[in-house]
């Protein structure tokens, strides 16, 4: 898979809500993006990325899961400017949906992090393990005891956490500090 031609051919956050979804879709991506607050310790972290960033998502503005995660990228991007997400619509590209599959499924979103030079570094997607929990305890026939205010955060500090560890990946790379001097 060329992951390099796939992430140019990508859009931002904004082009791809205004390319792909209607004005209901875009509604709900922009009321979940209003209710993200990052924590200062989570901008903090953020801001300490020292290594250029390469996120690739396949989404689906009718997508759900998609409005309740990929807001998450978009506030991770303003913090830093080394993190840079692009967008793909799983329906309009066969040959990436199929390369992602999860299980044996299309699955969204998933997400492929690059190293500046396009190198896949790891893939996460398409729930979060907290999510897959609450699914789980509902087929348990458990209630849901967190709201969602509560649900939203463990949301982001899951994906933040992948974020860091992948930021790690790249910090730590004999190739990267070779060629950074670091």
């Amino acid at each position: 898979m060329d992951f390099a031609e796939k992430f140019q051919q990508a859009l931002s956050y904004g082009d791809f809500l205004d390319h792909h979804a209607s004005p209901d879709q875009r509604h709900q991506w922009d009321d979940f993006h209003r209710s993200i607050q990052l924590t200062s310790a989570q901008r903090d972290l953020l801001a300490g990325f020292t290594r250029q960033q390469r996120v690739l998502c396949l989404a689906g503005s009718w997508c759900g899961d998609c409005v309740r995660q990929c807001p998450i990228f978009d506030h991770f991007q303003h913090v830093n400017p080394l993190l840079e997400v692009r967008y793909q619509d799983r329906d309009n590209d066969h040959e990436l949906q199929e390369s992602l599959e999860i299980c044996g499924g299309s699955r969204v979103p998933v997400v492929v992090f690059l190293s500046e030079d396009n190198l896949e570094v790891a893939r996460y997607g398409d729930r979060t393990l907290s999510k897959y929990r609450q699914m789980a305890a509902h087929l348990d026939g458990e209630n849901e005891s967190l709201s969602l205010a509560e649900r939203t955060s463990a949301v982001v500090q899951e994906w933040l956490t992948e974020f860091e560890r992948t930021q790690l990946l790249l910090r730590t790379s004999p190739r990267l500090r070779e060629k950074h001097g670091d």
